[in-house]
């Protein structure tokens, strides 16, 4: 028997003609020129001479006052009374420039993810001017910070080790975040922001014994690492060391009183002593700190003033987390305790008994908040639903602009592309529930790829590796086709076969992007995804989210999960991640956006999969070029009656 997964369509790449990725956003069509001074003797690079019609403005984007940021930031800008939004991001100088600005009143608003949005409001005034105007960004509270400056006793390897190892985590990529610290701990296991990141690595896998002493440590090196106090103290909360956790957290909140994370976790700690009073102090903190991401303090702090008997301070309490968080687990006991205090107070009676003896126990309450979240599985990385990335606070995204010109610049690639090749290496490894390789096998292929568009929404898509695409040599006799697929999710004939909702504004090492979660519609046809055992179709829906750069709208990663297992064919989960970069092709004077690398990772007959395609050394076959290679047969269309489970 020969099973192999299928997709249909392959192209994923997206275009950027004649156009380089770092060009600006234009404000009025027409009236923007961008010139280049020639270079003189000592120039070091070229520098962008602006003629414009009007006023030109220049936003810094910085922290601390001076620093510049350390990732892309996104600055939207719109002229009062005008009604028309422009939005830029910044350069690797943490700028942008606005050109041909008419007079008036401007509302500008400066995003990054993990930090808080800024808005300002700014004139330009009459003439032709040139205006700097400095924007500094404050940490999102709600948001841990993982990158930090390096410490003193850090060697160059070891910190560029650290950098990997913390957008790899960022991006919850943590097999190679643990590959990366674990070579640098071998290197300088007295390292603390190396111990800190591996046992914060730990807690997120939910392996909290082999992360407490990564977290010791660090807290031992650097006893002033208001992070490392912290995790140690909800390390310690969770192993249900109460004294050890209000420890380590008063020391937290003594090394920096404005980290209400600390204040939260230790309002934790003191209402599981019944501490009320205290409790209700910290949690007060926190709600003060947090300005407006603490969402299930409140929580906190409803219990606390309920053991402190004052109850209708706790009724408002408890009724401001459950407009916070509706759907939280917590609320049939919300409900209940809320119940209790009513008739507390109304009842002379009822007030002289005591409250029900659970009103304090909150365990499973994400009261650390959301960064803490721990996925479910070990050997595979967590699904699209479990953990959501960081978004910028406060952002609103321009779903249509976003959606529209990622679907454009699949088009276009459609049109300027007709076929490709590369190298294709693949790894494939059988693995235990932990993640641990059972058996590893490595292949290289020359790979092949022709697409064409057949009618509107319909691809005739063919794959070709070595003399015979049909009978290559596959571990485990399982063919994975058509990898580079994914992004024709918001190819304009596909798209509405899914529900597209944008997220926010998040980042992608080091990158601003605009996230898009998508999902199968029900009511839509799949013609992306299915499984072929022996001669049936099995279509397999899929749900998933995609990274598009903020400034060329390029698809640069995008990671999909199954909408429900597929008990039928005995395939119980997958999980697909695609990595894509620019390719430059000098001869043709074009760069495209194609796969670099993809991981799939799919629980299929009682055996856990792992397996990684790279793609390097790619040649290029355009529509218009006579020296194809010989016709590849296409691959079989999916019936529209295959069935979906």
């Amino acid at each position: 028997m020969r099973i192999c997964t299928l997709r249909l369509l392959v192209l994923v790449v997206c275009v950027s003609l004649g156009r380089p990725a770092s060009s600006q956003t234009e404000i009025k069509s027409g009236t923007i020129k961008a010139e280049t001074e020639e270079k003189t003797s000592g120039d070091m690079e070229r520098k962008p001479v602006y003629a414009s019609r009007g006023s030109l403005l220049t936003v810094i984007v910085a922290i601390d006052g001076s620093t510049h940021l350390d990732r892309q930031a996104v600055v939207k800008i719109e002229r009062k009374g005008e009604g028309n939004s422009y939005w830029q991001t910044t350069d690797n100088q943490s700028q942008s420039v606005f050109q041909d600005l008419l007079p008036g009143e401007y509302d500008i608003d400066v995003s990054a993810a993990g930090y808080l949005m800024e808005h300002r409001k700014y004139t330009v005034e009459s003439g032709e001017n040139s205006y700097r105007l400095e924007i500094t960004l404050q940490p999102d509270p709600s948001s841990i910070e993982l990158g930090v400056p390096l410490g003193a006793q850090t060697t160059p390897k070891v910190g560029k080790a650290i950098a990997r190892a913390t957008a790899a985590l960022k991006n919850l990529d943590y097999k190679r975040a643990q590959k990366l610290l674990e070579t640098a701990h071998q290197q300088n296991p007295s390292n603390s922001d190396v111990n800190f990141l591996l046992g914060y690595l730990f807690v997120q896998k939910g392996e909290v014994e082999s992360a407490a002493p990564y977290v010791t440590d660090a807290a031992t090196q650097n006893p002033r690492s208001v992070r490392a106090l912290s995790l140690l103290g909800r390390l310690r909360l969770q192993q249900e060391d109460l004294s050890g956790a209000v420890t380590a957290l008063e020391q937290a909140v003594a090394v920096d009183g404005d980290y209400w994370l600390a204040h939260n976790l230790l309002a934790e700690a003191y209402l599981q002593q019944h501490e009320f009073e205290k409790a209700r102090e910290h949690a007060q903190i926190a709600i003060a700190k947090a300005k407006g991401a603490a969402k299930a303090t409140p929580l906190l702090l409803g219990y606390a003033l309920a053991g402190l008997g004052r109850d209708q301070e706790a009724i408002q309490a408890l009724h401001e987390y459950a407009r916070a968080l509706p759907d939280s687990p917590a609320i049939p006991r919300v409900v209940d305790l809320v119940g209790q205090l009513e008739r507390r107070t109304a009842d002379p009676q009822e007030a002289r008994l005591p409250l029900h003896p659970a009103f304090a126990q909150i365990q499973g309450v994400p009261a650390g908040g959301d960064e803490l979240r721990l996925p479910v599985k070990t050997w595979q990385p967590a699904g699209v639903d479990d953990a959501k990335p960081t978004v910028a606070a406060g952002v609103t995204c321009p779903s249509g602009l976003v959606i529209d010109k990622a679907g454009e610049r699949v088009k276009e690639l459609m049109h300027a592309v007709s076929r490709f090749a590369a190298i294709e290496q693949l790894q494939h490894e059988t693995v235990d529930e932990l993640g641990r390789p059972l058996s590893k096998e490595a292949r290289q292929y020359d790979y092949l790829v022709d697409i064409s568009e057949l009618r509107p929404g319909i691809f005739a898509v063919s794959e070709f590796r070595g003399r015979d695409s049909r009978s290559a040599d596959f571990p485990d006799h399982m063919a994975t086709l058509g990898l580079p697929a994914l992004a024709l999710v918001f190819h304009p004939g596909l798209r509405d076969t899914f529900q597209l909702t944008c997220e926010g504004l998040g980042e992608w090492l080091g990158q601003a992007t605009w996230l898009v979660y998508f999902r199968q519609r029900d009511d839509k046809p799949n013609r992306l995804r299915a499984y072929k055992i022996n001669d049936n179709y099995y279509a397999v829906d899929l749900k998933g989210r995609a990274w598009i750069s903020a400034d060329s709208f390029q698809i640069v990663h995008i990671e999909t999960d199954m909408v429900r297992p597929m008990p039928d064919i005995q395939l119980l989960s997958e999980h697909e991640s695609v990595e894509y970069g620019p390719v430059a092709f000098p001869k043709k004077r074009t760069q495209l956006w194609l796969p670099k690398s993809a991981e799939l990772y799919f629980d299929f007959r009682r055996h856990r999969f792992h397996r990684r395609h790279s793609f390097d050394k790619y040649m290029l076959f355009s529509v218009d070029s006579y020296d194809r290679p010989d016709p590849v047969a296409p691959l079989p269309a999916l019936p529209a009656e295959a069935p979906r489970n």
